[in-house]
C-alpha cells in the first residue's frame, strides 16, 4: 500500500494520520476559550470565513491543557460534516509508507488505545497512526462523562 500520511508529534509522541483525513495544517493565532466546556476544547478559531472548533488533543491524552504559547499548530480536519482543529505539537513530513500499515504490537500506553489504529514505519522510525475522528468521538465521550 502505497497511501500518503501525514506525520507529526502530539503530547511528544510521533503520531501519523492518514493524509485523505486531513484537510490543512496551519498556525493558530487566535483562539476565543468556550465557557463551560471540557478541558479538551481550546475553544473557536476561524479560518477562510468559516468557524473551527479547536480541539487540545494533548488534554484528552495527558488530561491536562496545553499552555497558550504553545498553541501553535493545528490539522484542519472536517469530521462528521464539522470542521476541526486538532493541535499539535509539531509536523515533520507527508510522506508515502510503501509498507503500508503495520498492526500495534507490544505495550501501548492506555492514553492511546481508544485512538491508535496501527503503527506506520519511515526512516527507520515507527509512528503511531492515530485517527482524528477518534479524537472528537473520544472529546465527547470525555464531555459527557
Amino acid at each position: 500500500m502505497d497511501q500518503l500520511y501525514l506525520l507529526a508529534t502530539l503530547a511528544g509522541t510521533r503520531i501519523a494520520v492518514d493524509a485523505r483525513e486531513v484537510e490543512a495544517v496551519v498556525r493558530l493565532t487566535d483562539i476565543s476559550p468556550v465557557p463551560g466546556m471540557g478541558a479538551h476544547v481550546a475553544g473557536l478559531s476561524a479560518l477562510r470565513s468559516r468557524v473551527l472548533t479547536i480541539i487540545d488533543v494533548a488534554a484528552l491524552i495527558r488530561g491536562q491543557r496545553t499552555p497558550t504559547a504553545q498553541r501553535s499548530l493545528a490539522i484542519i480536519s472536517n469530521i462528521s460534516g464539522h470542521s476541526y482543529g486538532l493541535m499539535v505539537d509539531t509536523v515533520s513530513d507527508i510522506c508515502r509508507v510503501p509498507e503500508g500499515e503495520l498492526p500495534l504490537r507490544g505495550q501501548l500506553d492506555p492514553a492511546w488505545a481508544a485512538y491508535a489504529r496501527a503503527i506506520v514505519e519511515h526512516e527507520g522510525h515507527p509512528w503511531l497512526l492515530v485517527s482524528l475522528a477518534a479524537f472528537i468521538e473520544g472529546g465527547a465521550a470525555a464531555q459527557a462523562a
